[in-house]
């Protein structure tokens, strides 16, 4: 029989783009008793009831509404309401293939007890920030993901888990406002479990950035990945070591990925985003320093 899932999408502020995904996922080639959705509205200014009021039956869609906590406070809410064996976790301007879950039960047959990561393709190939944002991570991809059954990291878009373990390791750790999809990969390996690259498992990703938007997001990035490093170095996991290759390789990545005509742009694109992510995880060190002088 095939496995239930529950698609779990947070969502604030964006009605379009959770309409869009939803009437994407009403094209899902999966029988409609084997996964229902479930959306969390964290704390929009306008609710979305609504809007998502038409999809509940059709989708077998739950719908929560929340005080804004941020996403991984929103998918851990969705994971305790969930029914479904996994948990697909995808976002709200994100479009699923119509054979996603599909290729995700093929992969549960084959292991029942992992993290499965598809691969998420940019629908914006004329936005360089959108192209540069997508470009980072599948590059990310390349690095960790290289072993099919021995990857290391997937962004939560596109990654799917099984309920039962998710909850046992403690799912989300909702301090993290961002890498809390690293984070969780880096814990669950660390509790003994395994994790499979899927690129067969596709969504298209429609994230339309302004520079501004873009700055903002890598230094977003940047605090979210001094936190993860303190939080391993605090665990004795490991500490930061910076991969002088994995940069090159990073800025190379246009030029080797059929991307030669907007290379230059993108490769300037990318310099701003390694800018800004190196503030964001300077400011973080320098707040928590501040904070731990404060406490003494």
């Amino acid at each position: 029989m095939k496995p239930v899932f529950s698609i779990i999408v947070p969502t604030y502020n964006r009605p379009k783009q959770i309409v869009t995904c939803l009437q994407t996922l009403m094209q899902l080639d999966y029988p409609r008793d084997r996964f229902e959705v479930i959306v969390v509205d964290d704390g929009s200014d306008v609710p979305l009831t609504d809007i998502v009021k038409p999809f509940q039956e059709s989708l077998n869609l739950v719908f929560i509404r929340q005080a804004n906590a941020g996403p991984a406070a929103a998918r851990n809410h969705a994971a305790q309401k969930a029914q479904g064996q996994y948990l697909a976790f995808t976002d709200d301007d994100c479009q699923p293939a119509t054979d996603w879950l599909k290729a995700l039960a093929a992969c549960f047959e084959q292991k029942p007890v992992c993290i499965v990561g598809g691969r998420t393709v940019n629908a914006l190939s004329d936005n360089p920030f959108s192209m540069t944002s997508q470009n980072i991570i599948s590059m990310g991809y390349d690095h960790y993901n290289a072993v099919r059954d021995q990857a290391r990291f997937f962004a939560s878009n596109n990654m799917v888990v099984p309920r039962q373990e998710f909850l046992a390791i403690g799912s989300f750790d909702e301090s993290f406002t961002t890498s809390e999809d690293r984070e969780l990969c880096d814990r669950w390996i660390h509790h003994g479990y395994t994790m499979t690259y899927a690129p067969e498992v596709v969504i298209y990703h429609a994230h339309p950035m302004t520079l501004r938007s873009f700055w903002k997001q890598h230094f977003n990035y940047g605090r979210g990945a001094f936190r993860f490093h303190q939080t391993r170095a605090d665990k004795g996991w490991g500490n930061f070591e910076i991969e002088g290759n994995y940069y090159m390789r990073l800025l190379r990545y246009p030029f080797t990925h059929g991307q030669s005509r907007q290379g230059l742009v993108l490769t300037g694109v990318l310099v701003v985003s390694q800018v800004a992510n190196a503030a964001g995880f300077f400011w973080e060190m320098s707040q928590q320093k501040t904070a731990a002088v404060s406490r003494t």
